[in-house]
C-alpha cells in the first residue's frame, strides 16, 4: 500500500512514519503544498496513494482545502468513488467545524491526535486497507 503524511508536527509525523510503514511504503511531507505536489506527481506517474493521512492544521494550506483539491481532481480524472484515495484527517483540535467540513468533502475518517494506534488499526480495517483477525 501507498501511503502519504501529510504533518507539519515532527513527533506526530514519526510517530505515524514508524506506524504505519508496517502496512506500506510511506511518503512523508510538511505541508499543504507539500501534499499537493506529492498527490499529483502520484497519479501521474500512475501510482496513486491508497491512505493520506491529512493533518488539519498545517502550513501554507490547511488539510481541509488539502482534502477537497484532492477530491476534486479524483472527480476530474472521473476516478469512482471506490478507486479514490482514502483520507483519514488528523488533529490535535477538537473544533467540529472542521471536522465536519472534512467530511463534507469527502474524508473517509477523523483520528484525534495523540493517535490512539488501536483506533485507528480498526478504522484501517473498517476502510479494507488492512485484514485485522
Amino acid at each position: 500500500m501507498r501511503i502519504l503524511i501529510a504533518e507539519d508536527d515532527l513527533t506526530s509525523r514519526k510517530f505515524l512514519f514508524k506506524f504505519l510503514s508496517q502496512y506500506g511504503e510511506c511518503d512523508l511531507v510538511v505541508d499543504g503544498i507539500e501534499a499537493l505536489d506529492a498527490f499529483l506527481i502520484s497519479m501521474k506517474e500512475k501510482k496513486p496513494y491508497e491512505l493520506i493521512c491529512l493533518d488539519i492544521m498545517m502550513p501554507k494550506v490547511d488539510g481541509v482545502k488539502v482534502l477537497k483539491h484532492i477530491r476534486d481532481l479524483e472527480i476530474q480524472k472521473g476516478l469512482l468513488p471506490e478507486k479514490r484515495s482514502k483520507i483519514i484527517m488528523t488533529t490535535a483540535l477538537a473544533e467540529t467545524q472542521y471536522v465536519q467540513k472534512a467530511f463534507d468533502y469527502g474524508c473517509d475518517a477523523y483520528a484525534a491526535k495523540p493517535i490512539d494506534t488501536v483506533k485507528l488499526i480498526e478504522v484501517l480495517n473498517n476502510l479494507s486497507l488492512i485484514k485485522v483477525n
